[in-house]
């Protein structure tokens, strides 16, 4: 059984940052891309940003680039996004997902976690 466990989210002030922690288990983890995305209340699931199996390739939304920083680590079957420069717009509830094949910006993942709130106060 494939689990995705987020942890890492909490309150944070402005021009904070945290990081994000997404732990694997019941998949082969460095066989598959993985992603974060979030979703604020009232909105859609927005992608944010997507990591290749080698950690080799990158993808990020225009509206986290050079603040957002995703990356992986397959010994710990771990993948991380550390968070900088926090936005009282960057709240929601953060997922993380795997896909088998190569990174998307969609979300088009063949699993998802439960969700991590951060939520950025002005």
């Amino acid at each position: 059984q494939v689990q995705l466990v987020e942890s890492g989210g909490g309150l944070v002030q402005a021009g904070g940052s945290l990081r994000l922690s997404c732990a694997a288990s019941g998949l082969t983890f460095s066989s598959y891309a993985m992603g974060w995305f979030r979703q604020a209340p009232g909105q859609e699931r927005e992608f944010v940003a997507a990591i290749s199996w080698s950690g080799g390739r990158t993808a990020y939304a225009d509206s986290v680039k050079g603040r957002f920083t995703i990356s992986r680590d397959n010994a710990k079957n771990t993948v991380y996004l550390q968070m900088n420069s926090l936005k009282p717009e960057d709240t929601a509830v953060y997922y993380c997902a795997a896909r088998f094949r190569g990174v998307v910006v969609t979300d088009e993942y063949d699993f998802w976690g439960q969700g991590t709130q951060v939520t950025v106060s002005s």
